[in-house]
């Protein structure tokens, strides 16, 4: 175990590539959390530092397990919780001895919300030249500095909620905190490409993510459309600007998501249909022709499907490689990826503490992720932590 890090199980077994790494998390709500876990799982060291009040997410309720919000339990599994009041100077000292040994450093305060506490970049780097410290805004830290940044918010000033609905009804919001989910991805990608050029150079380096332009890019063919092609897009339902079949059809009983996004999968489609003929149309033999095409071409589709039920369809369409897919609620999305093998369930903790969790996304052949932690209550392990923290160490930055 380094010098650095705090803590924890250091079993080669289930160390994880990230193995030796300190992560001090000074973040909340979504964005922040959810990148900690993603370093959690893969094998770093996270010290969660909260508020005499907590995380606001363990406040975000219903639904919950037990008495706890299981928003909170889905983002913060693999840490460790300490309260430290930034405000006191004991406390404020304590996180500035934990930032002075981190490897990496993450915040999503408002810009510059860290300075009073002599914990922004500027003033970390001074006792650790080697730090990776990574910020996230809402709007960066130009004219939007003093803007707050909830996804909410940024779904609608992106663009994104005029892109979602039906072409003659309101704007709506996505399903999830979509931006958020994307910006703790973004700043992820950047910390590890940070811990990259440290272990080249030696340097640390401040990393900044923005809601803002996590969602720009994230918009991608329309933002490409308006970018390059002076096209501002508009609402269209669950059509696709520029794919059809690319959208739900009716069946026998329930919607069925077509997707046929080439001509050789369009082909396949209408095999499987019984309407062969239908490929050779030079109204629909290529993909722009049936998106020109494409209120001719619904009716010709649907008047087959409409012979049978969407799992019958799907178990046929995939087996002739058209992609489709029943629209699940969420418990038959997680049978399907168990049925698919992909085991999307994981459980973490023993006894009364175990907590079922949702599988981190990537596999590795010869670093496996790792699920030692349960998410923490609040301050559990802020006795050894500061105790740790309180005991002189050598300087592992020199």
């Amino acid at each position: 175990m380094s010098e650095s890090t705090a803590p924890g199980p250091d079993d080669p077994r289930t160390a994880g590539p990230l193995a030796g790494l300190l992560v001090a998390d000074f973040s909340r709500i979504l964005a922040g959390p959810y990148a900690t876990m993603l370093l959690a799982d893969l094998g770093a060291e996270v010290v969660k530092v909260e508020g005499p009040d907590g995380d606001d997410t363990r406040t975000w309720l219903p639904p919950v397990r037990g008495d706890v919000s299981t928003y909170y339990l889905g983002i913060n599994r693999g840490k460790r919780s300490m309260v430290l009041d930034l405000r006191a100077e004991a406390d404020a000292e304590a996180a500035r001895e934990l930032a002075r040994r981190a490897d990496v450093v993450i915040e999503n305060l408002k810009p510059g919300g860290m300075a009073k506490y002599g914990l922004d970049y500027a003033s970390v780097r001074r006792g650790n030249p080697g730090v990776v410290y990574a910020s996230i805004s809402g709007f960066g830290t130009g004219a939007g500095r003093h803007v707050p940044g909830y996804d909410l918010m940024v779904q609608a000033i992106s663009g994104l909620m005029s892109l979602t609905g039906d072409p003659d009804g309101p704007p709506y919001r996505a399903g999830i905190s979509v931006f958020d989910v994307m910006a703790g991805n973004h700043a992820t990608i950047g910390i590890l490409a940070a811990l990259r050029h440290r272990d080249a150079s030696g340097e640390g380096q401040h990393v900044e993510v923005n809601l803002l332009s996590s969602a720009l890019t994230g918009l991608v063919n329309h933002s490409s459309a308006y970018v390059a092609g002076g096209v501002v897009p508009y609402r269209m339902g669950n059509a696709h600007p520029s794919v059809f079949p690319y959208e739900p059809l009716p069946t026998a009983d329930n919607d069925l998501i077509v997707t046929a996004a080439n001509d050789r999968q369009f082909r396949a489609l209408c095999e499987v249909l019984g309407i062969p003929e239908t490929a050779d149309d030079p109204r629909f033999a290529r993909n722009a022709d049936r998106t020109a095409h494409r209120d001719e071409l619904r009716p010709i589709l649907t008047e087959q499907l409409v012979k049978r039920g969407a799992v019958e369809w799907f178990e046929l369409l995939v087996e002739a490689g058209v992609p489709s897919g029943p629209i699940n609620t969420i418990d038959g999305g997680f049978a399907m990826a168990e049925r698919f093998e992909l085991d999307p369930v994981v459980t973490v903790g023993e006894g009364e503490r175990a907590v079922p969790t949702t599988r981190h996304p990537i596999t590795f052949s010869a670093t496996p992720v790792t699920y030692r932690l349960p998410p923490p209550e609040l301050d559990e392990h802020g006795a050894e932590l500061r105790k740790w923290l309180a005991t002189p160490q050598l300087d592992h930055h020199a």
